[in-house]
């Protein structure tokens, strides 16, 4: 593995477990421990981390938002199976919004062959993977563009989800918690999804299991809007009674 290789893996462990072990990091990468050191400092010169006794933890606050790029790379072989169970609750003639972020991205993969939907979506990736079937109609929010993100968001974004009303939300989030709820990173993203929500029949929430247990910057929602989740079969049984038991179905890929 090269050392920027190696560099964005730490980093996507850090992003996903928000704390590193250097005895950890020696086993995963069969290098010696005076190499991980040496990396960990690196990373934090740079200002990704924070060096701790023993390893290292994230230097971000809760309104940190790690770009699309790095967050694709986390937890990709989940996402892929969430994606593709989450297509399955699809069926010709629906409406759905495809909400902004790379489990939702994966989504969209599985939806290149189905007939007969209408798909809304403020993002840009989405909409490239979709455009190619002409037997999908496909609205694609206005509004002021994210750079980073090839997403919409802005008050022409969330008027375009007032003028709709859809069979199914494919909801994503950067933190969920029984107690905040669902969050997310940032204060225009989430007034678009409090849009999306308001002309949504049926909310799905497509969150891999890292995100449970999580609270980022801004509230979404309660939990309670949420009919149905789907995760990965890792999540931990204890958070799947706790979701059934607020009468969210559970859908484990």
């Amino acid at each position: 593995m090269l050392l920027e290789e190696r560099h964005q893996a730490i980093l996507n462990l850090l992003e996903e477990h928000g704390s590193i072990a250097v005895p950890d990091l020696v086993t995963r990468f069969n290098v010696s421990e005076m190499t991980i050191r040496r990396d960990l400092d690196i990373l934090e010169r740079n200002g990704y981390l924070r060096r701790v006794h023993g390893g290292a933890i994230t230097d971000h606050g809760r309104s940190y938002e790690p770009s699309f790029l790095t967050r694709a790379a986390v937890n990709q072989e989940l996402k892929e199976r969430i994606g593709k169970a989450a297509a399955e609750l699809v069926t010709p003639g629906d409406s759905l919004i495809l909400d902004t972020g790379t489990t939702t991205l994966e989504i969209a993969r599985n939806l290149t062959n189905k007939n007969e939907l209408t798909i809304i979506t403020p993002c840009f990736q989405i909409a490239s993977v979709l455009a190619g079937n002409s037997n999908i109609r496909l609205i694609l929010a206005g509004g002021i563009l994210r750079p980073k993100e090839l997403s919409m968001y802005g008050p022409v974004a969330e008027r375009t989800f007032g003028d709709y009303f859809v069979d199914k939300l494919f909801l994503g989030a950067a933190g969920v918690d029984f107690s905040a709820g669902l969050t997310e990173f940032n204060l225009e993203d989430t007034l678009v999804k409090h849009a999306m929500l308001h002309c949504a029949k049926h909310v799905i929430l497509t969150v891999d299991s890292s995100k449970f247990n999580r609270v980022a910057f801004t509230a979404i929602a309660p939990l309670k809007v949420v009919q149905t989740v789907v995760t990965n079969t890792e999540i931990e049984p204890a958070i799947v009674t706790r979701l059934k038991k607020e009468n969210i179905d559970v859908i484990l890929a």
